[in-house]
């Protein structure tokens, strides 16, 4: 506040603006601020008008942009190798605008068979209605996905990298050039594969991010993100701004300070999934365990050709050997260290049934029809000691078993 402006008024108008718009400063301070303002002052109106045409690296309301969010699409653009990123308030929302902004009404979608429950509940249910053909294929047969393809000419092509929640990997490569043939958009939502493969550098053109997952990594913020290249950016922005789906300075903060320590966070997590789930495959209460690195999961191969040595992911379901909704329910409330939530790549190792959570929109035919049964259990194993999860796991399956 200017002294000199301020030194007639009243203290109820002093109160008011003491101590707001102050110089800019001559520092930079080590970590990025948190910008919490809604509206942006330029003492030169000429400058503000430009900034609301939407003039790169001008602010003059948060929906239109935020530097604190700026500095995390930055970040992402780091992370994906993408020219640039936009954030939103969810990964579903991050989700809805790359898919809307990649079709029109009448446009035909191919989509893999496994994708996260709600993606595909927005894909059968709003999509459809919105006029869209939607053909759903198993993206591991990839002469299925080039029929499909040849067939129905896509606008647009959805996969995971790791899927959800059977751990199946898509040979991305792949698909992008059977995409070519049609020039379809590849979507692909990589929320369990931060740092173990970059979608964009084999051409894909959308890669979306669940913050509240991995990058974030604490339990603390929601929102998403859409890593796109520079012609995209632009649409996907004005699709936040018109949309209002923003992701505030606040969550924008934390996602940020969760995304330092990502690499720290996702080897160690990788570490542990490997000797967890190594553990869980000799185990007399589980018939079966999902985690492409076991070399028995049919996409073990694939993960080995896009990972290299970077790990295979912390994610890792399992099936309790002839059990069913109780044996699952007696598991989760059997557990002390795991805990049992809807999320996942959080620090502290997590654990939910797909049928109850993640997939509940979906029947149980439709559930039976992609291979998740009714014992199913995901697990996102975080960064604790490893024995001490597998201990857990362990007296929760014998609780769970007990129980039948």
């Amino acid at each position: 506040m200017d002294p000199e402006r301020s030194k007639n008024w009243n203290i109820a108008s002093r109160a008011v603006h003491a101590g707001e718009r102050p110089a800019r400063p001559e520092f930079t301070p080590v970590v990025t601020p948190i910008y919490p303002g809604s509206a942006y002052l330029y003492e030169d109106i000429e400058v503000m008008d430009t900034a609301l045409a939407g003039a790169e690296g001008r602010y003059v309301y948060t929906r239109y942009g935020n530097p604190t969010t700026s500095a995390l699409e930055a970040a992402i653009c780091e992370l994906e190798g993408t020219r640039a990123a936009v954030a939103f308030s969810s990964g579903m929302s991050a989700l809805h605008a790359a898919i809307m902004t990649s079709v029109t009404p009448g446009a035909a979608i191919v989509a893999s068979q496994d994708l996260y429950g709600a993606t595909s509940s927005m894909l059968s249910g709003f999509m459809r209605e919105w006029g869209c053909i939607v053909e759903t294929v198993d993206t591991l047969d990839l002469a299925a996905v080039a029929e499909a393809v040849a067939r129905l000419e896509p606008a647009l092509i959805i996969c995971e990298v790791i899927s959800n929640p059977l751990m199946r990997v898509s040979d991305i490569p792949a698909i992008v050039d059977i995409a070519r043939t049609v020039r379809a958009t590849v979507l692909v939502d990589a929320t369990f594969s931060p740092l173990l493969y970059q979608p964009a550098a084999d051409g894909v053109q959308l890669v979306v991010h669940s913050l509240t997952k991995y990058i974030g990594g604490h339990g603390d913020v929601t929102g998403g993100v859409v890593a796109t290249t520079a012609l995209r950016r632009q649409k996907l922005s004005e699709f936040a701004k018109m949309g209002g789906a923003i992701l505030g300075p606040f969550e924008s903060w934390l996602a940020l300070r969760g995304f330092k320590t990502l690499p720290l966070r996702m080897r160690r997590q990788c570490d542990n999934a490997a000797i967890v789930a190594a553990a869980l495959a000799q185990h007399p209460c589980i018939s079966h365990v999902n985690y492409p690195g076991l070399p028995s999961h049919p996409s073990h191969a694939t993960a080995r050709k896009l990972f290299a040595d970077r790990g295979y992911g912390g994610m890792i379901s399992f099936d309790i050997r002839d059990g069913g909704r109780e044996q699952a329910f007696a598991f989760l409330e059997a557990l002390k260290l795991v805990v049992p939530a809807t999320s996942l790549g959080d620090v502290y190792s997590l654990s939910l049934y797909p049928a109850m959570s993640s997939h509940r929109s979906l029947s149980a035919d439709e559930r039976a029809a992609i291979g998740i049964g009714e014992g199913l259990l995901r697990v996102s194993v975080g960064i604790e000691d490893p024995h001490d999860i597998i201990a857990d796991i362990d007296q929760a399956l014998h609780v769970a078993t007990r129980s039948g």
